[in-house]
């Protein structure tokens, strides 16, 4: 199966349509998969559901999804560095699912790995256990998380050979592993392709067989709070 494509837009095509569930890597800006949510962005798919641990910031990442108003629900964890987000909530034109980060990360794991729910205490007696059902083991409660299963997955990555194994760089790991495993579809942006056998079997972070489609491409990491101090 051919893996490299030759742009975002490219390995994008055909894959988009409005009203479809997405799961994004990334943490903060660090990760994130700006090249491909750059296309979708300009592609105009509208009408999404991302789950993401958060939404950027006003001007990058996924944040210019919402400055597009592409987006209509995000399941998440942390939203304060957004200020369009905060106005699209509070004004009811966005909806928004809170998830505590470690649940979101395992709802995507859970969904990589076939399974459709499972039983967490994070939560159990706050706001997050509404309308959820409740199982008590050795007295005490623990309520059900669904898996997520997205109809596209897109991440971050290092490097990439030729069948999609992949290797993260650091705490640019974050949540793509599980985002790219909960994708009917996953779509890979990486720094570097290298051919199949270069990497190490025993290094590699994800297997390809979650992998459909990677590009190449530079990135521009944007750093998401700079803090200086005078020099000495």
């Amino acid at each position: 199966m051919k893996k490299v494509y030759g742009s975002a837009t490219d390995a994008l095509d055909g894959v988009l349509f409005d009203g479809m569930l997405i799961a994004a890597g990334g943490f903060g800006l660090c990760g994130i998969p700006e090249l491909l949510i750059a296309a979708i962005r300009d592609a105009g798919t509208k009408d999404l559901t991302v789950a993401s641990n958060n939404a950027g910031v006003d001007d990058f990442g996924l944040g210019v999804l919402l400055q597009t108003r592409q987006v209509k629900k995000m399941m998440s964890s942390y939203v304060g560095e957004n200020a369009e987000f905060m106005r699209q909530y509070l004004s009811g034109e966005l909806e928004l699912e809170f998830n505590p980060q470690g649940t979101l990360a395992e709802r995507m794991r859970a969904g990589g790995s076939g399974i459709p729910g499972f039983y967490t205490k994070t939560g159990v007696g706050t706001v997050i256990a509404e309308g959820k059902e409740v199982k008590s083991w050795n007295g005490q409660d623990y309520i059900l998380e669904e898996g997520i299963f997205a109809d596209l997955a897109i991440v971050k990555a290092w490097k990439a050979d030729e069948t999609g194994n992949l290797l993260f760089r650091k705490t640019a790991r974050n949540f793509n592993p599980a985002a790219a495993m909960c994708g009917k579809i996953c779509v890979v942006e990486v720094e570097e392709i290298v051919p199949t056998g270069s990497l190490d079997p025993d290094k590699i972070h994800l297997p390809g067989v979650y992998v459909h489609r990677i590009i190449q491409g530079e990135h521009e990491k944007r750093i998401e709070k700079r803090t200086t101090r005078p020099a000495a």
